[in-house]
């Protein structure tokens, strides 16, 4: 079969591109041949986050991969068998573990058995939902697909350190995907949130989880407001650090959403809750039931599931744009419309109806 070539520079022109298309590619069976990877992005081609991904797909499938370098703007994926059993990937600098994730967690749905990964990397780092966002949100909403999976973060590694490790179980591959409704919210029944601190004085945890609280507060009063906070006595830390970060989530009537920030030399703890805070409360401004960062993470779940799916997204983002396309191209079988919206940067809602995959197919 000769490959489909996609072009990795429509769209948002970057690794967004790459990761939906080994997915599906892995799934189907079917070869790809992407081109101007990451075209739009200052350093273009194949990064150490991105080869990592590239590597974590092509391991799970059992795929040879030409083209396979650090820079490279041209890779030809060849997929194989899907496998199970346990996998490590190490990233080597501080580059996004929860965007190699968005590339493998797809696949891992249809593995033939009991499925680990570790990946070393960065967990909590700039232009990348932070893991406790995958923990706490993401592990969520796939569960109403009937994905479950486990996340344990066994070190945190911020950037520019990196070092971080994360542990996906999946002890009962599920072998498709249902269906849901996630179009809107419905009303809002409580938050929780985590606010960390590494190597930092525990009271940038303590600041972060205040400045968020306050603020989510005074928009709900009267709602419950439970924020974590992680610290470790100097010597006892296990992570590398120095860093700090925040997640938030709402419990809705529909869903769960999420809102999230990190915190950066010279920014004030104050701020960094803040910012976590005015994601989340921006996003259930809309009524919608995924936040920004679900509304596109979801598409392709969507796409594969049995029967026809309704997504509500905050923001149409452009990864959510471009990831309609690539499901478009690659699996034109599953058809998706917006129902309402459809412009980048407004609330939408997108019908989906999935193609019904199944493992072994």
């Amino acid at each position: 079969m000769e490959p489909l070539v996609i072009d990795g520079s429509f769209g948002e022109g970057g690794g967004q591109i790459l990761r939906t298309t080994l997915a599906l590619s892995a799934l189907l069976g079917r070869p790809v041949k992407i081109v101007n990877i990451r075209a739009k992005r200052p350093r273009p081609g194949l990064q150490r986050q991105h080869l990592t991904s590239v590597r974590a797909v092509a391991e799970v499938a059992g795929a040879r991969v030409d083209g396979l370098r650090l820079g490279s703007t041209e890779i030809t994926f060849w997929p194989g068998r899907l496998r199970s059993g346990r996998f490590r990937f190490d990233i080597g600098t501080a580059g996004s573990i929860t965007l190699v994730l968005q590339a493998v967690l797809p696949v891992l749905v249809y593995a033939p058995g009991r499925v680990e990964v570790e990946i070393r990397g960065g967990t909590d780092v700039p232009w990348s939902p932070p893991i406790d966002y995958v923990r706490f949100v993401l592990s969520r909403l796939l569960e109403r697909m009937g994905y479950v999976f486990r996340v344990t973060l066994r070190r945190r590694g911020h950037y520019p350190r990196g070092g971080g490790v994360v542990v996906v179980e999946v002890p009962q591959p599920p072998g498709q995907l249902e269906p849901v409704r996630l179009d809107t919210a419905g009303p809002v029944k409580a938050f929780e949130g985590l606010s960390h601190a590494v190597r930092l004085p525990r009271h940038v945890a303590e600041r972060q989880a205040r400045a968020a609280k306050e603020l989510i507060e005074a928009k709900y009063p009267g709602l419950p407001v439970e924020i974590e906070t992680e610290w470790y006595e100097p010597g006892r830390d296990p992570h590398l650090g120095p860093g700090s970060g925040i997640v938030v989530w709402a419990f809705t009537g529909n869903s769960v959403l999420g809102g999230d920030s990190i915190g950066a030399k010279g920014k004030p703890a104050e701020k960094v809750g803040r910012e976590a805070a005015e994601k989340l409360l921006e996003d259930l401004a809309t009524g919608k039931a995924l936040d920004r960062h679900a509304s596109d993470m979801l598409i392709p779940y969507a796409a594969l599931a049995c029967g026809e799916s309704l997504l509500g997204g905050a923001k149409l983002t452009m990864h959510a744009w471009t990831n309609i396309e690539i499901v478009k191209r690659i699996l034109p079988e599953a058809r998706m419309e917006f129902v309402e919206g459809g412009e980048i940067g407004e609330p939408f809602a997108l019908r989906v109806q999935g193609v019904c995959h199944r493992a072994g197919r």
